[in-house]
């Protein structure tokens, strides 16, 4: 194996959690070092969002498609403590993932940075107006996402690489929802190189971060209402030098004023870095709209723990697999691969359903290779659910998903939980290291899909990060490193916390 491979194995295998030890972390929470929640860029021109009808065009626009991907969506006061929600969920809250438009927008092209809390946009960069005309038509936007990785590495420590695609995942998922619901399409551009995409919103200056934590690139996405545009497809030279060359705005603020430097989370993300794809086959955008609203999209919350009672129907149960199944609609057209991610589902309380261990396999492709992988007695025996579900065993499997995740209620107290499994080296001896996130980017996708269905049911959903990553193979019977666990899921009804009140995201929004 090339040595980028070997340090994903590295990685990989070493920020497993274990029964008898967990991935590394200073083990406990140094509040006096804990990131502040929103970055600013001092210096800046700021523009304002609000959607009030006096507002450009331009400003109403790109504010309803990040008010409902990236936006806040609620505030939470207990006691003294006041605290924001967003609209794309987050490990711990925490939200490592950062926003850069590149558009054009109040009468001249620009890298915008989105600032979530006062819902406005920084001007870090105004450019030459040709490349931006040569390179895309007036309604396209493309959305640079990025990652703080202090800003999970400060709670979870090693594993938080991990959560950070799980969170950027998340982002994709959520602005691929919300450019549907305004009538755009959401495309991942894999032909950028990281470190192009990272040019591209100004990461790379030094001077702007001399005091401030670097932000991972990420990906690009391009929202557009046609076709991408052929020169953002190619990654056409002439919009990346005009934007380098730019005039560049705005110092970084820092979110913390002292650190702990995690080594093997910097050896990952070089190890992972995009070198760009040169080709790809586009999918095909969905006709229809999305049956979703922008209350719904807003409405979504992470459930902390279930009432351990409540059961689903036969119907809704099978509505939110098929939610999470490949299709040509949201959040999934936003995607250039095919599916890597099964669900290994533990059935709790489905009316009309057995208790038992299922699995729902994404990509028929898949199939034969998971049953020669499982090295159990399973008995495979295909729902008649019109779904590609099968029962692998009965029973009650409430404690065993309990312990599965970290010994965690809310794995047991659901309609059921499930745990994403992705055909993992083979992924990547197709695609390169650099695909490693792109794993951890389709289960925060799944994810998103099945936190939105289980809303539309009258049902709440939360991920789960913290698993134990071999004995769950073990369970599915699974060696060696063919199929790995990334991810975990659990949907049910809450129990909310009487002691918090709620706010609306934004001050406008109050009755």
């Amino acid at each position: 194996m090339p040595p980028a491979s070997d340090a994903v194995r590295r990685y990989h295998d070493g920020s497993k959690h274990h029964f008898n030890r967990f991935a590394r972390s200073i083990g406990y929470l140094d509040w006096a070092s804990q990131p502040r929640p929103f970055r600013r860029f001092a210096g800046a021109l700021t523009y304002a969002l609000h959607p009030r009808p006096d507002a450009p065009a331009w400003a109403r626009e790109v504010g309803d498609l990040l008010r409902h991907s990236l936006g806040l969506s609620a505030w939470k006061r207990f006691r003294d403590a006041r605290w924001s929600l967003r609209v794309n969920p987050s490990s711990g809250n925490l939200h490592p993932t950062e926003a850069y438009v590149v558009a054009s927008l109040a009468g001249t092209p620009g890298v915008f940075h989105y600032a979530p809390e006062q819902h406005e946009l920084e001007l870090r960069c105004g450019f030459d107006a040709g490349a931006w005309q040569a390179a895309a038509d007036r309604d396209a936007v493309l959305i640079v996402l990025t990652s703080v990785h202090w800003r999970e590495a400060w709670k979870y420590g090693e594993r938080a690489f991990r959560y950070c695609q799980h969170d950027l995942g998340h982002a994709i998922g959520a602005l691929s929802y919300a450019a549907r619901i305004a009538g755009y399409n959401a495309t991942l551009v894999p032909s950028w190189s990281q470190s192009r995409i990272g040019a591209l919103a100004g990461l790379d200056r030094d001077d702007d971060f001399a005091e401030a934590e670097r932000e991972e690139p990420g990906c690009l996405i391009a929202l557009t209402r046609g076709p991408v545009p052929t020169a953002i497809l190619e990654a056409d030279d002439r919009l990346s030098e005009a934007i380098v060359t730019g005039q560049w705005h705005g110092q970084a603020s820092q979110l913390s004023e002292d650190h702990v430097q995690w080594t093997f989370i910097d050896e990952v993300a070089d190890a992972t870095r995009d070198p760009g794809r040169a080709a790809f086959a586009l999918r095909a955008s969905a006709s229809r709209h999305s049956v979703l609203s922008r209350d719904l999209v807003l409405q979504r919350r992470s459930a902390v723990a279930f009432d351990g009672e409540s059961a689903t129907t036969r119907e809704t149960f099978l509505r939110l697999l098929a939610a999470a199944m490949p299709s040509d609609a949201p959040p999934f057209d936003a995607l250039w691969w095919t599916p890597r991610i099964h669900l290994a589902l533990f059935v709790h309380r489905v009316t009309d359903v057995e208790p038992g261990l299922y699995l729902l396999i994404r990509d028929a492709e898949d199939f034969e290779r998971l049953r020669e992988a499982a090295k159990r007695e399973f008995v495979w025996e295909r729902s008649d659910a019109g779904l590609p579900l099968y029962l692998l065993a009965r029973g009650d499997c409430r404690r065993l998903a309990c312990r599965l995740s970290c010994d965690q209620d809310i794995a047991a107290d659901g309609f059921f939980s499930l745990g994403m499994i992705a055909r993992f080296e083979t992924s990547l001896d197709e695609f390169g290291p650099a695909f490693y996130r792109h794993l951890f980017w389709e289960c925060g996708a799944v994810g998103q899909a099945l936190y939105l269905a289980a809303e539309a049911a009258g049902a709440r959903a939360t991920g789960i990060g913290c698993f134990y990553d071999d004995p769950v193979h073990e369970v599915l019977g699974l060696g060696g490193h063919a199929f790995q666990s990334l991810y975990h899921f659990t949907i049910g009804i809450p129990v909310e916390d009487s002691r918090l009140t709620s706010e609306p995201g934004y001050p406008w929004e109050r009755g």
